[in-house]
């Protein structure tokens, strides 16, 4: 029994050198594989352009806009304000129109006594009370531009008015 055994056991001798270089040249291709996997993703990457044209097309987009130009309706409005209970009360506002569009200006200024007819109108039938606070500030803020607006779209068939301010604003 003794030799059949010996001869397994040089047949597993035989067979393990065998299977030692099968595994190297196993993990040999496996890592050419991985090497050449990574080497392309990493060149899909670094070579691929449509991300630096798309962030250069948002930039495009987001174009500064065009500098604002200002028309100050001198002098101030003075008015007496409606419903003065306790004696007179006025209301002094300085207003300026502001536009992005020099044509648009030269409009604002042409019907410049127009606009400032209808402010009047609206300014001196507000009462103490309305604008007693910032949200009715704002609100007759609202109004007056939309009014002004409004005297542009029927002069010119443009708003032109993008902002009405209020520069001063002084109650007593």
């Amino acid at each position: 029994m003794s030799a059949p055994d010996k001869s397994k056991k040089s047949d597993d001798a035989k067979d393990a050198p065998k299977s030692g270089k099968s595994k190297k040249l196993l993990i040999i291709v496996i890592a050419a594989v991985v090497l050449l996997g990574g080497g392309g993703a990493a060149a899909w990457f670094f070579l691929k352009k449509p991300a630096a044209d798309g962030h250069a097309k948002a930039e495009e987009k987001h174009e500064l806009p065009k500098p604002a130009s200002y028309f100050a309706m001198d002098p101030a409005f003075v008015v007496n304000l409606n419903g003065g209970e306790d004696g007179p009360r006025y209301l002094q506002i300085e207003v300026q129109l502001m536009t992005r569009d020099p044509e648009e200006l030269k409009h604002i200024e042409e019907n410049a006594p127009a606009i400032r007819a209808h402010l009047l109108m609206l300014f001196s039938q507000v009462k103490a009370t309305d604008i007693a606070d910032i949200a009715g500030r704002q609100k007759l803020q609202a109004a007056a531009l939309a009014d002004a607006q409004k005297v542009m779209t029927g002069e010119t068939g443009k708003k032109c008015i993008e902002e009405l301010l209020f520069t001063s604003f002084v109650t007593q």
